[in-house]
């Protein structure tokens, strides 16, 4: 069946016919541009916009610029519009339940009028991911345990702007650090962050002397790198292929003007689903933060776990990271950081 206007209202009035959480009322405004969004919807962005083409395929978007999925499944958009309906619900069950409070009643909240609704789309909302992925497990450790333990510090640069990951084969993150402009000298002698001028038992004491180095090492698979700037425009993809590099993660903050991104690229291809530069600013719990199906949906399906599992966290910079931690294994050495036994380096050029 073709998706038109008057077959999604008759298929949304027949899967709420027995419900008692859905009315005809939640069922989200239909268009066919994307640039009705505002008129439709009266906000700039944020609640969800059907746009329906000539071919049957429903859109649907958060902005007029803001793509979340494409679908000709009519089950699928149904699903979608009814998991934007309960997040409105949930918000206002959860302001006002008792027990741990409403940041962490939200998440299990959607999930449980998912369920009255219809237990697969429960089942499917607690997944996160399209149909067809796999559960994930639950983690079963401390979520700070291993990279969420620098969310709070990082969102305001602290200790460093930058948080850069490589993963590939037999990668060494001196060469990497060496590669993005550190001083040969500092490198070869084993320089750690505590034997940096301007450092006090570990202490990051003088900015000036901050923003010119950096601290790198190996935590499990990959390769990190933190810093606040590097000298010159750094690497390109071409020499980092030559150290084997064949994945990148980079989270960069600027708490001054409130931008946060992520940026994930992979046999030298920004995996993005075409979005451009990705902010984590803009994830909210509960909703799935990229393109449903698309290349970062095991992202999709990383957070909904991490809301599920650790309703405790109440900071999403927190979640958001126990997340990177769970899709990709990433992770950052707590102990030497904060005692400042990371090996470090001061970058070449400024140290000349």
């Amino acid at each position: 069946m073709q998706i038109s206007a008057y077959t999604l209202k008759q298929a949304w009035h027949q899967a709420i016919a027995g419900s008692d959480v859905l009315d005809d009322a939640m069922l989200p405004p239909i268009g066919t541009s994307p640039g009705q969004y505002e008129q439709r919807v009266g906000k700039p962005h944020g609640p969800l916009f059907l746009v329906l083409d000539d071919d049957g395929t429903a859109r649907g978007h958060i902005g007029p610029y803001r793509e979340v999925f494409a679908t000709q499944d009519l089950d699928r958009v149904l699903y979608f519009a009814a998991e934007d309906a309960v997040r409105k619900l949930a918000e206002h069950i959860a302001a006002r339940s008792p027990g741990l409070g409403p940041v962490a009643n939200l998440v299990d909240g959607q999930a449980k009028l998912l369920d009255r609704i219809d237990p697969v789309w429960g089942s499917r909302f607690r997944n996160g991911g399209m149909d067809g992925t796999q559960p994930s497990r639950p983690c079963g450790r401390d979520p700070l345990e291993r990279l969420a333990w620098i969310a709070g510090s990082w969102r305001e640069q602290d200790p460093y702007t930058h948080l850069a990951f490589f993963r590939g084969e037999n990668i060494d993150a001196e060469q990497i650090a060496l590669l993005h402009g550190a001083d040969p000298a500092q490198i070869a002698a084993g320089t750690r962050a505590v034997d940096l001028p301007g450092m006090d038992g570990g202490a990051f004491g003088d900015w000036d002397i901050v923003w010119e180095t950096c601290c790198f090492g190996q935590a499990g698979t990959w390769a990190f790198l933190m810093y606040h700037e590097i000298p010159g425009s750094g690497p390109g993809l071409e020499a980092l292929a030559r150290l084997g590099v064949t994945e990148t993660v980079h989270l960069s903050a600027t708490s001054a003007k409130a931008i946060y991104t992520f940026d994930y690229m992979r046999d030298g291809c920004h995996i993005d689903d075409d979005w451009g530069t990705l902010e984590l600013i803009g994830y909210d719990r509960g909703r799935t933060p990229y393109f449903r199906g698309g290349q970062l949906d095991f992202l999709n399906q990383a957070i909904r776990r991490a809301e599920l599992d650790h309703p405790e966290l109440t900071g999403e910079f927190e979640l958001y990271f126990h997340a990177l931690d769970d899709a990709f294994d990433l992770q950052l050495p707590r102990q030497d950081i904060q005692e400042g036994t990371v090996r470090a380096a001061q970058w070449a050029r400024r140290n000349s």
